[in-house]
């Protein structure tokens, strides 16, 4: 299978790691990998490409740079001095990034490798689930700075911790443990710093062998139903489902099934 070409960015690194999965590393380690105003654009173009163009792709990781920080949240030094217009442009960019992220029709694993503060535990909370280091800390910090969480934290915080919680953390900035956002829910699993990544792309090998329609239609049917009424929920499941019966891939798996052998998914 022909590898998807991306553009080389400035502040990420993309490698694919197989046929199916693609590693994203936010690239500026430096700064704690900041998310300023290039990153944002070259975030943004990335996760439209792959809504667009998945190519081969079925699944994708993110993590940062480095040993110690996932994403640091926004670069303040970029903002010192920022007009209110400039800031409103940056952030207009921030906030097309992370629906994108969270509209991507593939699955996006997170690796947390280290602490994500303020817009890094934003872009976090946009992944399906999370794996994360020992050591990472996460924080919604943004109150102490005279701001507020602007990228999803104050609806994906309370969905994730439920809202009591949600509201403790976010009011106060106090930053939490890996420990801690294990027993909340907030992460699936924390591992040693150097086993997270290895964690997150033999979960995402698994994903990716699955049948990538029938992956594509549980995050939605998850994502979305989740958001109704049960009863309405229920129906929305129902005609997700029913878009796989007439598909290769299910003639496929029943098949492979019958024929006691692995299945050789098409995404058709």
């Amino acid at each position: 299978m022909a590898y998807l070409q991306l553009p080389t960015y400035t502040t990420l690194e993309c490698t694919q790691v197989s046929d199916h999965v693609l590693q994203v590393c936010l690239n500026r380690p430096e700064v704690g990998n900041a998310l300023n105003t290039q990153m944002g654009v070259d975030l943004l173009d990335l996760w439209v490409r792959l809504t667009d163009v998945p190519g081969d792709l079925r699944c994708v990781v993110l993590t940062g740079a480095g040993a110690k920080i996932f994403c640091g949240g926004g670069d303040l030094k970029e903002r010192n001095g920022m007009t209110p217009q400039a800031w409103q442009y940056q952030h207009e960019i921030f906030e097309r990034l992370y629906w994108a992220l969270i509209d991507l029709p593939l699955p996006v694993i997170g690796a947390i490798n280290g602490h994500a503060y303020g817009g890094g535990l934003e872009m976090a909370l946009c992944c399906d689930f999370l794996y994360a280091s020992q050591d990472a800390r996460f924080a919604l910090p943004e109150v102490t700075l005279g701001i507020m969480p602007g990228m999803g934290g104050t609806q994906n915080l309370p969905r994730a911790l439920g809202e009591r919680r949600a509201k403790e953390l976010a009011l106060t900035g106090r930053p939490f443990s890996a420990e801690q956002a294990l027993a909340w829910g907030l992460v699936n699993q924390v591992a040693a710093p150097d086993a997270v990544l290895a964690l997150a792309l033999e979960t995402a090998q698994r994903i990716a062998a699955n049948a990538p329609l029938s992956v594509r239609q549980i995050k939605k049917s998850i994502r979305y139903g989740g958001q109704m009424e049960l009863r309405t929920a229920y129906r929305f499941e129902v005609e997700a489902y029913n878009r796989l019966v007439d598909t290769d891939d299910r003639r496929e798996g029943v098949a492979a099934f019958n024929d006691k052998r692995p299945p050789v998914f098409k995404g058709r």
